[in-house]
């Protein structure tokens, strides 16, 4: 296809999965539970860091996550201390389990009643076109407590050539709004001009068919090559194409 002919094509699948169907399918459904902007967060970067592996995986562990918080994530985090850690013993998805939870609620508390939350810190480090240096930089913030080694996995750096697709995905909610209400758009500090693709296997592979991409490795470096084209194709609001390159890929096969 033409250049015209990706764009024209991307465009009406996007129509087709940035849509109100495409929430319960997908682990956005658990932040949309919520109305409080501090609960849509904390609810959001919990689940976008859980999100790999099975979706519905995903989605199980997630509820029972929120569950264990009493549903009502922002008061948890906020009254969090060594007592509340029996409400968390026993959770895990895949490598992330409970000391690495415990850890991310201590840290979210410091990150809320020193830094007046998750918007205020990556709005801090974002550069006019990305959000990349804030990921980055939140991650040093993060983690500047003393905490297990084995939990800073958990938070991936672009600085180290990594996609990042987690937590792409999760600035993806919080920043871009979008009038079928799949996205929340609740950050206002930042633009979605400046997000990434939360680049997959799913992302990737199509992608590549696409001659949107070529590097091979799913990684930071892939991450700018498929910004740089879909900015091409749309500057204010590029990522809005992770719906097509996800629905074609993994509900497609295309």
């Amino acid at each position: 296809m033409k250049k015209s002919e990706v764009k024209a094509f991307l465009d009406d699948k996007v129509v087709r999965y940035n849509h109100p169907r495409f929430i319960d399918t997908d682990p956005i459904q658990i932040p949309h539970r919520y109305q409080q902007k501090e609960a849509i967060e904390i609810s959001g970067f919990l689940i976008a860091t859980i999100a790999w592996g099975n979706r519905k995986s995903i989605i199980k562990n997630g509820q029972n996550l929120l569950a264990r918080m009493g549903n009502d994530p922002y008061d948890f985090v906020m009254q969090y201390d060594s007592k509340a850690f029996k409400h968390l013993e026993g959770f895990v998805h895949r490598t992330f389990n409970a000391v690495d939870l415990d850890y991310f609620l201590q840290a979210l508390r410091r990150i809320y009643s020193d830094h007046s939350g998750l918007e205020a810190v990556f709005s801090e480090h974002a550069a006019n076109d990305s959000l990349q240096p804030a990921i980055h930089e939140f991650k040093k913030l993060f983690f500047d407590a003393p905490h297990p080694a084995r939990t800073q996995k958990h938070v991936s750096d672009p600085a180290k050539n990594s996609a990042a697709k987690r937590i792409n995905m999760f600035l993806r909610w919080m920043v871009r709004k979008d009038t079928a209400g799949v996205d929340f758009g609740i950050w206002k500090r930042l633009s979605p001009a400046q997000l990434s693709c939360p680049l997959d296997v799913h992302s990737g592979t199509i992608a590549r068919k696409l001659n949107l991409l070529k590097r091979k490795q799913n990684d930071g470096k892939a991450v700018i090559e498929l910004d740089t084209a879909l900015r091409k194709m749309d500057p204010i609001d590029p990522v809005k194409y992770d719906f097509a390159l996800f629905g074609l890929g993994a509900m497609e096969d295309f």
